[in-house]
């Protein structure tokens, strides 16, 4: 597939979460006619393709991620004619079209489940996953992903019905060939329509197994076990998506990214290797809880060498630090404080000289940041909510959980786009439907767009570079040995054209080996440029810099 898909590999994909980019009519809540107005900075910004968290018809339980009409938009977000306006103006601008496709779950407004849920006769009721109860209780201990019990009881079928996810999202039953055939119709509905492409969610799970055993995982403070380490990745789960690819991506030559549970980088690999035939790139969840206390300088090496390994001959990578379920990547792997502009663009030089399809994510190219909401009644995530429930049924005082949820939670992702120091930055006339940062006044798209030391305009320089530089896109990874954790550096070179390329991930000054960098190197670009740029030989605090050779 990737042979064919060879486009793939010159894509810079933006991200946009519709809810928080743009609001055109003043009702506070991000739409299609928004984004559209923006497509002319999405143009200058230099990508190429944009990937839209879910705009179908949903009662928003969790924010557009619960279906109930695949083939129609939300109301909210505006007409199936404002989708056509926004398709047809990002291809006049050269910009591929994305969607993001939920088919682990729907929602349980959905018709299929409204029919499924009415009687054990229904032609529908194998489109979902239904068990009878186990001594008057429910058929095992899993845990939902928002907490409590994985199960919910339906009085009409004496039954109750899987949701790995909310309650409120159900999920589907990929064993029903009826059910498979329904979604195939649907994506090939919107292919039809235009889509260059799909984003699929949460899809490791959709091979369940027939037993429903317990997870032997410890219970949570509410008494229900983590089950998802059950179910990431079973056989008939890549069974699944190669019937998928067969019958949708490879037929009709679109771009596939799918969002993968996986315990190590290799097993990760499997959704993507070539020779497989499943999906294009595979970008992998981790819990923000995980990332926040695992994450450090040497595990991104670790995990960039055995990824890259893992696929030079083989596949292909998105790459990628920010998206709508992650705490802001200046703040998580950079210092959003004394060195927010500098490790804000150490971050971007990085993932744009990496082999791969970079995926920026809405604000990431003016270094948004994390919020911190005073009261967790602000907060609008099932997760950090879940997150706060749980630590005060363990004993932690009602200040270390809201801490705790303030971290992790995926509203630091979803403040509203910052584009001016306007009222409510220029997100929209209205009442925003989720506060926007306080500090909204000091980073915006305004205050970036013409100072030339921006961490906007290093993103559009890095853009620039991409275009120019095959080198980037498709030039082979070599990682130096160097003696500090802190220190990340490689070459990449293509056809007689070298760069190399190093970051120092860390608040102190670090000393670049002298050997590594030939007097004859010109810098293309470093992450203190306002400040004149790498003087070398050591690198400052969060400093990144690109040499090209010859």
């Amino acid at each position: 597939m990737q042979q064919e898909m060879d486009w793939v590999k010159d894509l810079v994909i933006y991200q946009i979460y519709p809810r928080s980019f743009c609001d055109s009519n003043g009702d506070g809540v991000g739409d299609l006619p928004g984004i559209l107005q923006k497509l002319d900075y999405l143009e200058e910004l230099g990508v190429n393709a944009v990937w839209l968290s879910p705009v179908y018809r949903s009662p928003n339980d969790d924010n557009g991620y619960d279906i109930s009409d695949y083939q129609e938009t939300m109301e909210e977000f505006g007409t199936m004619e404002d989708w056509e306006r926004l398709r047809d103006a990002c291809h006049s601008k050269g910009i591929r079209l994305i969607m993001d496709l939920v088919v682990n779950h729907s929602s349980d407004e959905h018709r299929w489940f409204q029919e499924s849920r009415c009687s054990r006769e229904n032609p529908k009721s194998n489109y979902y996953i239904w068990r009878d109860p186990v001594g008057g209780k429910e058929p095992n201990n899993w845990s939902s992903a928002f907490g409590g019990s994985a199960w919910e009881y339906v009085p009409e079928r004496g039954q109750y019905y899987l949701h790995l996810f909310s309650k409120k999202q159900p999920d589907l039953n990929w064993a029903c060939p009826e059910l498979r055939e329904e979604i195939y119709r649907m994506m090939e509905w919107w292919v039809e329509r235009g889509v260059d492409g799909f984003r699929v969610d949460a899809i490791s799970y959709l091979d369940k197994p027939e037993d429903f055993p317990d997870s032997p995982a410890a219970p949570e403070p509410d008494g229900y076990s983590f089950c998802m380490a059950l179910l990431a990745g079973r056989p008939g789960t890549h069974a699944y998506i190669r019937e998928m690819n067969e019958r949708i991506f490879s037929k009709y030559h679109v771009m596939t990214v799918g969002e993968v549970a996986a315990a190590t980088s290799l097993e990760l690999m499997n959704y993507v290797r070539t020779a497989r035939r499943e999906f294009d790139m595979a970008i992998p969840f981790v819990p923000p809880k995980v990332e926040i206390s695992t994450w450090s300088p040497g595990k991104l090496k670790r995990d960039l060498r055995e990824s890259y390994e893992a696929l030079r001959d083989s596949g292909w990578w998105a790459r990628f630090f920010s998206n709508h379920d992650k705490p802001r990547q200046v703040s998580l792997y950079g210092d959003d404080g004394r060195c927010w502009e500098v490790s804000a663009k150490l971050l971007a030089m990085l993932l744009h000289t990496l082999p791969g399809t970079p995926f920026l994510y809405q604000g990431e190219e003016i270094g948004m940041t994390n919020v911190r909401f005073p009261s967790i009644e602000l907060y609008d995530d099932p997760d950090a909510k879940n997150c706060y429930r749980q630590m005060l049924l363990e004993g932690a005082s009602e200040e270390e959980a809201l801490r705790q949820a303030q971290l992790e939670s995926r509203d630091n992702a979803r403040t509203p786009m910052q584009w001016d120091s306007s009222p409510q930055a220029g997100f929209t006339a209205g009442t925003p439907w989720l506060p926007v940062n306080p500090n909204y006044k000091t980073i915006n798209v305004e205050a970036q767009r013409n100072d030339p030391y921006s961490i906007l305009q290093c993103y559009r320089r890095l853009l620039s570079l991409r275009r120019e530089n095959p080198v980037l896109a498709r030039g082979d990874l070599e990682f130096f040995d160097l003696p500090e954790e802190s220190l990340l550096g490689y070459r990449r070179s293509y056809e007689g054209e070298i760069l190399l390329v190093f970051h120092n991930f860390s608040p102190e000054r670090a000393e670049l080996p002298l050997d590594l960098v030939p007097k004859e190197a010109k810098v293309l670009l470093s992450s203190y440029d306002r400040e004149g740029g790498y003087g070398g030989p050591q690198l400052r605090p969060y400093e990144s810099v690109i040499f090209r050779l010859g």
